[in-house]
């Protein structure tokens, strides 16, 4: 069975309306179900058009592979926690990357005659810079989830003249492009071939010199890389369906990551091309002043019995012990008491954007007492009580005073201004940016040590008492 081009076409048109509906449920936490079912719908209408075009052949061999495939996507996403999500999406943008790669050779090697020298040079150009973006996301994205995942250290990887060797590769990858463009005498898949090697160690390098503080932002860029190496795929293969949802994922992720790298007072190009964006600046490390006080669980039930307002700060650490759900136990226990409690999300807590929000949604967290860290610093001196639950850097007051910090700069939650601030940690071990934290050493702040949900679990059992 065929469909006519018209039909095709007219899916196609549908189903980018989809998408882009996609995206926009995509922004508020109240549609983002919605958001994710009209991209589901849209990408089987895409695949199906696309399977049953005109010039689409060996059928069997593509219902297989999507067989395949789907099978491992199900047993991948039930078996990986919510933990390891950043890592997941990391991996999943490498495969992303690597289809753009092969798609790009196998357009050079199945050549065929074009009407016009013009159109075969814009076809070159297709296929060259299809395969630059699919290679330095392919590689990119594999360091990124080596870090994510700690097979690679978070540490970044800077050296002198790392930055004029990266330019000085990308000059050479231009110039290798005008040479194959302009059909030289020189083979054309040698050509590719360099270039995919000097793409791929660009990919390398470029994320390798990115901190761990950072991450967050280096995974949405790499999300957006995928998107145009997607829509540059789509140009190799006439598919107008996969240049709209391409740009669609290419334009979306870079504005989110210009938006994360304004919440991180980090410029956007600096991150991106790791000119600096990590490196602490000149001068020696302030001395930690004070000293680190611990309470038990009974002492934190009852300083929450006596505070009618509290925040609850939730990081990765959050994530790693699955303490959500106990920690909406807890939520509902004090709003039963008639008290005030609200979490605070800092635009890059965990690792990947909105890793926060999804962990509360899946706990049932309702959205209204879910806010913003501008929301929260604009009242926090008012604040009786902040539970810091495995945060660590995105509560870090050396980002607001220590310029030597690797973090300075970046806004955080001012967690340290509320009356009484209590923070739960297995112990006292720098967050991912490798950053020491003068808030556990404030007088008004204790350590709960432990593994956060079981914490939470027993602070729920003497409250209910």
């Amino acid at each position: 069975m065929r469909i006519a081009e018209e039909l095709q076409t007219a899916a196609y048109l549908f189903a980018s309306i989809l998408f882009i509906l996609s995206l926009s449920g995509l922004s508020s936490q109240t549609t983002a179900k919605r958001g994710v079912l009209y991209g589901i719908a849209g990408m089987i209408i895409a695949v199906v058009a696309t399977i049953l075009g005109q010039e689409v052949q060996g059928h069997i061999y593509i219902l297989i592979a999507i067989l395949i495939a789907s099978i491992i996507g199900v047993v991948v996403a039930r078996k990986v926690e919510m933990t390891a999500m950043p890592q997941l999406v990391a991996i999943l943008h490498s495969f992303v990357g690597l289809a753009a790669v092969l798609v790009g050779i196998g357009s050079f090697v199945d050549y065929t005659e074009f009407s016009s020298n013009a159109a075969q040079t814009i076809h070159l150009v297709e296929v060259y810079i299809g395969v630059f973006i699919g290679a330095v996301t392919f590689t990119g994205s594999i360091v990124a989830w080596g870090k994510l995942e700690g097979k690679i250290a978070s540490k970044p990887w800077n050296f002198k003249g790392l930055q004029s060797l990266n330019l000085m590769i990308f000059i050479l990858i231009t110039f290798l492009g005008i040479l194959f463009c302009s059909k030289s005498v020189l083979d054309g898949g040698l050509i590719i071939g360099i270039m995919s090697v000097l793409s791929c160690f660009l990919g390398v390098s470029l994320v390798m010199a990115i901190g761990g503080g950072d991450m967050p932002v280096v995974v949405s860029m790499l999300n957006s890389y995928s998107g145009w190496a997607a829509a540059a795929a789509g140009f190799m293969l006439s598919n107008d369906l996969l240049i709209v949802t391409g740009a669609l994922v290419g334009s979306s992720g870079a504005i989110l990551s210009i938006h994360m790298c304004e919440a991180m007072n980090r410029s956007f190009f600096s991150v991106i091309f790791a000119s600096g964006a990590t490196k602490p600046q000149s001068g020696s490390k302030a001395a930690l002043e004070g000293e680190v006080t611990s309470v038990d669980h009974e002492n934190v039930v009852a300083h929450l019995k006596i505070a009618n307002s509290v925040v609850i700060v939730p990081g990765y650490g959050m994530a790693v012990s699955k303490a959500q759900y106990p920690i909406y136990q807890l939520t509902q226990l004090l709003r039963d008491q008639g008290k005030q409690v609200r979490f605070a999300i800092h635009p890059v807590a965990g690792r990947l954007p909105g890793h926060m929000n999804v962990l509360l949604a899946e706990a049932n967290v309702p959205y209204d007492i879910v806010c913003d860290m501008d929301e929260i610093n604009q009242d926090i001196t008012e604040t009786d009580m902040v539970m810091v639950v495995g945060a660590n850097d995105v509560v870090n007051p050396s980002a607001q005073d220590d310029p030597t910090s690797s973090i300075y700069g970046m806004p955080v939650i001012e967690a340290w201004k509320a009356k009484r601030v209590i923070v739960m940690k297995r112990s006292m071990s720098t967050g991912y940016a490798g950053e020491d934290n003068p808030l556990f050493y404030k007088s008004n702040v204790d350590m709960l040590y432990g593994d956060a949900k079981q914490s939470v679990e027993h602070l729920n059992a003497i409250f209910s008492r």
